[in-house]
C-alpha cells in the first residue's frame, strides 16, 4: 500500500516555517538589552524547535516520498535524475544566500578570509541536502524495509553519540574549508552534520515505522507510541542532563550534547502528535499553513532575502535597523512578515496549479535576472 501526503507532517512543516520567520525577525531586530529577559528566554526555547522540526519532517517527508517511485529510483530513470536536480538546485541555493558579496566584479577582486568562511558556513539547507543524499544512497542499495530501518537508526545515534568528540576537533587544518564546515560548528557553520543530520534520520526512521504501522494497525497506534517515546526521551534525558559530568576530551558545547539533542527529539515527537490531533478534528486541507508548508523552500529563501539581503546601498534591513525594536516592533514586523509570505506562498501555488509550464517559465526568467544582476553588478 503506497501513502500518499502526510496531512499532520505538512502541518507540523508549515508551522515550522511560519515561527522560524519570527525567529529570524526577533533575533535580527529584538535590542540586546532584551535577550535576558524572562520571556525571551522563554521564547529562545520555543525558537529552538524550529530547526529540528523542520529537519525531522525532511527526512520523514523523504521517506515518504520514496516509497511512492522507488522501482524507478533504483533503475536510475528520470525520477532519480529529477531529484537529483532538485537536491543539487538546493545546494546551489544554500551557498548563494551566504556570498560574501553578490556581484561577480567585487568576489573576483578579493573578499576576506574570514568572508570565505562566512560563505563555507553550514546552514539548514546545507544540512538538508546532506541528509536526504544519505537517505537516497541508503534507499537505493537497502531492499529490505526492516533492515533500512535498522540501517538509519544506528546511522542516526552515530550522528549524535560521537558529535561531542568531533566538535572538539579543528578540521580546518585536516580538510579543505568546504568540507571542514560540514563536520561541527568551530567556524561558522550552525548546522553541521554532527549532530543535526540525526534529526532527519530520525525523521526517515519515524516514516518507516508510520508505513509499517498504518498498514498493520492504523495512524492511532504510531501516535501512541510516537507520544510515548517523546515523552521518555524528554523525562529521561531532562533527568540526565542534571548530572554534573564533563570529561575533558569532549565538546562541552550544549548544541553537541547528545542528551540535549534527543531532549528535542522527544519534544518535535510530541509537536507532531499535536498536529496529528488537530487535524483529526479540523480539515486542514485549506489552512494557511498548508500554503507555507507546500511553499516551504520558497518562503525560507524570500524572507532571508528580504531581511538579510544587501539591497538597499548595500545594506540589509538587518543592517539597517538590527538591534533596534521593542518587543511590540518586533511582534509587528514578523507579523508583516507572516502576512507577505503566505500570501507569496498561495499566489505561487495558484499559479503552479493554473499552468505548470507558467510556473516553470517564471522560475527559469527570475533565475536568469539574478544571474544577470550577478554578473553586471
Amino acid at each position: 500500500m503506497q501513502i500518499g501526503r502526510v496531512a499532520f507532517i505538512d502541518l507540523l512543516r508549515g508551522w515550522a516555517i511560519l515561527v522560524m520567520i519570527e525567529t529570524h525577525v526577533f533575533n535580527a531586530m529584538i535590542l540586546p538589552a532584551l535577550r535576558e529577559t524572562a520571556w525571551s528566554r522563554a521564547l529562545d526555547f520555543i525558537n529552538g524547535l524550529v530547526a529540528p522540526s523542520f529537519l525531522f519532517v525532511s527526512g520523514f517527508v523523504f521517506i515518504i516520498s520514496m516509497q511512492r517511485k522507488i522501482e524507478d529510483m533504483r533503475t536510475l530513470g528520470p525520477l532519480f535524475w529529477k531529484q537529483i536536480g532538485r537536491i543539487g538546485l538546493i545546494w546551489v541555493v544554500a551557498y548563494g544566500l551566504h556570498l560574501p558579496a553578490f556581484s561577480y566584479q567585487r568576489l573576483a577582486a578579493g573578499v576576506s578570509e574570514t568572508s570565505w568562511l562566512k560563505f563555507f558556513q553550514v546552514d539548514i539547507l546545507h544540512c538538508i541536502v546532506a541528509g536526504w543524499l544519505f537517505l537516497l544512497c541508503s534507499f537505493l542499495m537497502i531492499r529490505s524495509e526492516a533492515f533500512l530501518r535498522r540501517w538509519l537508526t544506528a546511522s542516526g545515534v552515530l550522528f549524535v553519540a560521537i558529535a561531542p568528540l568531533i566538535w572538539e576537533i579543528d578540521f580546518l587544518g585536516l580538510l579543505p574549508a568546504p568540507l571542514a564546515a560540514y563536520l561541527n560548528g568551530k567556524h561558522y557553520s550552525l548546522f553541521p552534520i554532527f549532530p543535526w543530520v540525526g534529526f532527519m534520520l530520525a525523521g526517515g526512521v519515524t516514516a518507516l515505522y508510520y508505513l509499517s504501522i498504518v498498514r498493520r494497525s492504523g495512524a492511532k497506534d504510531f501516535i501512541r507510541r510516537i507520544t510515548v517515546y517523546g515523552v521518555v526521551l524528554i523525562v529521561v534525558c531532562s533527568l540526565l542532563l542534571q548530572i554534573p559530568i564533563q570529561l575533558e576530551f569532549l565538546s562541552s558545547s550544549i548544541r553537541a550534547n547528545p542528551l540535549f539533542f534527543f531532549v528535542r527529539l522527544g519534544m518535535v515527537l510530541l509537536l507532531a502528535t499535536g498536529c496529528w490531533l488537530y487535524s483529526e478534528h479540523r480539515d486542514v486541507t485549506r489552512s494557511f499553513v498548508i500554503d507555507a508548508s507546500r511553499e516551504s523552500f520558497l518562503i525560507y529563501v524570500v524572507h532571508l532575502l528580504v531581511i538579510y539581503g544587501d539591497f538597499w546601498s548595500d545594506k540589509s534591513i538587518a543592517k539597517l535597523y538590527g538591534k533596534t525594536f521593542s518587543p511590540l516592533e518586533c511582534m509587528l514586523a514578523a507579523l508583516a512578515f507572516l502576512i507577505t509570505m503566505v500570501l507569496t506562498a498561495k499566489s505561487w501555488g495558484w499559479v503552479k496549479r493554473r499552468s505548470k509550464t507558467a510556473a516553470r517559465g517564471v522560475s527559469w526568467a527570475v533565475a536568469a535576472i539574478i544571474a544577470a544582476v550577478f554578473f553586471i553588478r
